[in-house]
């Protein structure tokens, strides 16, 4: 059945996508920053660099990680969280760059917090954070990944780091 165009399969994958996305980034990003390292206390300063720094990275981590959930509804028809993730792999977009751009973008946006707080206790919580991140990933999504999509996880693998982007001159990977 379609509304104006739209299946309502694709209705409730964009709606399975915004909740997924306001319960962990959000989580993450938004409510414990604000509610516990001072993020909702901060006074912007529109003449202070480290602002206008934290604010851009807030808005770039935001912009980028719209694009990560597009991507992963759009050519993977599923979404950011764990128990419901993309039926297909997805490494379009930002992912023929890096393996975790979701991640990444969530950093940018707990580094901008951090240059608008200056709070050293959301430093430690950033570190906190990743390195938990970093041992899910290692630790389950990289071997449930390689037991879903077999050979063609592997060579994507081989091709995009993990962390760092690669950027391949002429490259057009699927």
């Amino acid at each position: 059945m379609t509304t104006g165009g739209l299946s309502w399969s694709s209705v409730w994958l964009a709606f399975r996508s915004l909740l997924w996305a306001a319960v962990l980034p959000g989580l993450f990003a938004g409510y414990i920053p604000w509610t516990y390292f001072g993020l909702g206390q901060v006074q912007l300063d529109p003449t202070s660099l480290a602002h206008l720094a934290g604010l851009f990275w807030v808005g770039l981590g935001v912009a980028l990680l719209g694009a990560c959930i597009l991507e992963f509804a759009r050519s993977g028809r599923g979404t950011l969280a764990p128990v419901d993730p993309p039926r297909e792999l997805v490494v379009q977009g930002l992912y023929r760059y890096v393996r975790n751009p979701m991640y990444l973008s969530v950093t940018a946006i707990v580094l901008g917090e951090l240059l608008l707080t200056g709070s050293r206790a959301l430093l430690v919580y950033w570190l906190i954070w990743f390195s938990a991140v970093n041992l899910f990933v290692i630790g389950y999504e990289e071997p449930a990944l390689r037991r879903r999509f077999g050979a063609s996880y592997e060579r994507y693998t081989q091709q995009v780091g993990r962390w760092l982007p690669t950027f391949h001159q002429g490259s057009n990977r699927n």
